[in-house]
């Protein structure tokens, strides 16, 4: 097999699948914390959030263009909501072998509908990387047959080298970025402290963290191996491509089995498949299946050739800003360079901390709150509260409130306006928000005070606890559901008093 052209019927096939797998996890995500976070009584409502686009922009028309999403014709509950049980179905089909062009077009279409309105909660890297992979998918989808195994339908190879190209400037954006950002990956001490102090650890992490310097500094070797070395060979001929892409996939596997990085790195991963042609990924095939892909080289016919050659020259033409940015020494990371993120610059923990800090919301039931009051924590589901409690295994599923808590813990309560709702919300124990939180100290009823305070955590080194953690002050002070400040700053963000 190895001295035949390559084939990629089986590369189609793993890439779709996967990609179907990874977007049904993020509709379910809308579909499951969406109203709590984006609905109209959520913590950012979407309508609100249009109607300040509309208003900026001069009209719906122009704010359409600026943000395009399904969502200007309706964002009521029930559109969200539809919205996202359509493109669930849909992306499991996809992931079931069910996929062609349409419907790959719809899945790109309806979930960047949902990252334009998602605003903080949907603000990252791995949210334009998967609307960037979900339309080179498109172009590799059979056009309208659901099969992609047929003869009549082969995989593009223009599409596989775009694919390539993406997973490139993934890589040695995220490298170059870490050496231009934090000098701990230059002096290799970064593993020190990332695993205690990455958004959302988990049981490994906190083994991982226990390791010698000497673990630690092979690690950041690792890293720079994988990114800024590696990316230059997945353009190589067979042999050193397929070496390329399995240091890329070891990376993510390490990666995966170390943090809960929402589903960054199994996208990374479905972008990796590329690298591989059918002479290795048939192996992963069982044997009576291989003769399901047709032999011999697909010949490609005129209108996927073209189609092939317009798409190369689209992405040639939007590849001019990333680049410029790669090569830059103010290298931004996670940015698009067009409203449909269709070529971005990544980039991943250009910086790490020394310290993990953690807002921890505590409410009270005494009807005269003070300092003495018995002030009890509410915990999310994945992020660091109860010291005794072990880190959660999420990944690649991603729970964005308790994401978004690790970076207010890094910024002041005025950068995070919807902490102050969210507090709100518990004074009058809203039942839709009680839906996040793993443990409700108060059983549903609503505490007459809340206040969020600030902690610094660490792991222990052994023992009954994961954690140990000493009180740094207050982030916000104490608010009862009839403070007339808070119900002052509801009135401006435009934001009912929940439970009227």
């Amino acid at each position: 097999m190895a001295d035949h052209p390559p084939t990629w019927w089986w590369t189609r096939f793993f890439f779709l699948r996967m990609l179907g797998v990874i977007y049904a996890l993020g509709f379910l995500m809308e579909v499951q914390q969406g109203p709590a976070l984006i609905g109209s009584e959520g913590l950012l409502p979407a309508h609100l959030y249009l109607d300040r686009v509309a208003a900026t922009m001069g009209g719906e028309w122009d704010g359409f263009l600026a943000l395009p999403s399904v969502f200007w014709l309706d964002v009521t509950d029930t559109a969200l909501m539809l919205g996202a049980w359509l493109g669930l179905m849909l992306a499991i089909a996809v992931a079931a072998g069910l996929s062609n062009a349409g419907v790959m077009a719809a899945l790109w279409a309806l979930y960047m509908s949902f990252v334009h309105i998602g605003q903080t909660w949907t603000g990252y890297g791995w949210e334009i990387l998967l609307l960037e992979t979900g339309f080179l998918a498109i172009f590799l989808a059979p056009l309208t047959r659901f099969r992609d195994l047929r003869p009549e339908s082969p995989p593009s190879p223009v599409v596989l080298l775009l694919l390539r190209w993406l997973a490139f400037r993934l890589m040695l954006g995220a490298g170059l970025i870490k050496l231009r950002g934090d000098p701990c990956w230059t002096d290799l001490s970064c593993l020190v402290y990332h695993y205690e102090t990455q958004p959302n650890p988990h049981p490994l992490s906190w083994w991982l963290h226990q390791q010698p310097e000497w673990f630690h500094q092979v690690g950041v070797l690792f890293n720079h191996l994988v990114e800024l070395v590696a990316p230059w060979f997945i353009f190589a001929p067979r042999r050193w491509r397929h070496i390329a892409g399995m240091l890329l996939v070891a990376f993510q596997v390490s990666l995966i089995l170390s943090g809960n990085l929402a589903f960054l790195n199994w996208v990374t991963l479905t972008v990796c498949i590329a690298c591989f042609d059918d002479s290795l990924l048939q192996r992963l095939v069982p044997r009576r299946w291989r003769s399901l892909a047709p032999p011999g080289k697909p010949i490609l016919r005129d209108l996927p050739r073209r189609t092939g050659l317009v798409l190369l020259g689209v992405v040639a033409l939007l590849s001019i800003g990333p680049v410029s940015n790669l090569l830059s020494s103010d290298q931004a990371m996670n940015t698009s360079f067009d409203r449909l993120h269709l070529v971005n610059t990544y980039g991943a923990f250009g910086s790490v901390g020394r310290t993990r800090n953690e807002v921890v919301i505590q409410g009270t039931q005494d009807p005269n709150p003070g300092p003495s009051s018995d002030w009890q924590d509410y915990e999310l589901p994945c992020k660091p509260g109860r010291i005794d409690r072990a880190p959660c295994v999420v990944t690649p599923y991603h729970l964005r409130l308790d994401w978004q808590i690790w970076f207010a813990a890094m910024q002041r309560i005025e950068t995070n306006p919807w902490l102050v709702h969210l507090t709100a919300k518990l004074l009058h124990g809203d039942e839709g928000i009680r839906q996040l939180f793993a443990y409700d100290p108060f059983d549903g009823a609503p505490p007459t005070s809340v206040r969020l305070s600030l902690y610094r955590y660490q792991f222990t080194t052994g023992g009954e606890n994961w954690w140990e953690r000493e009180y740094l002050g207050t982030y916000l002070r104490p608010l009862t559901a009839d403070d007339p400040h808070l119900k002052d700053f509801m009135q401006r963000q435009g934001w009912p008093t929940p439970g009227n």
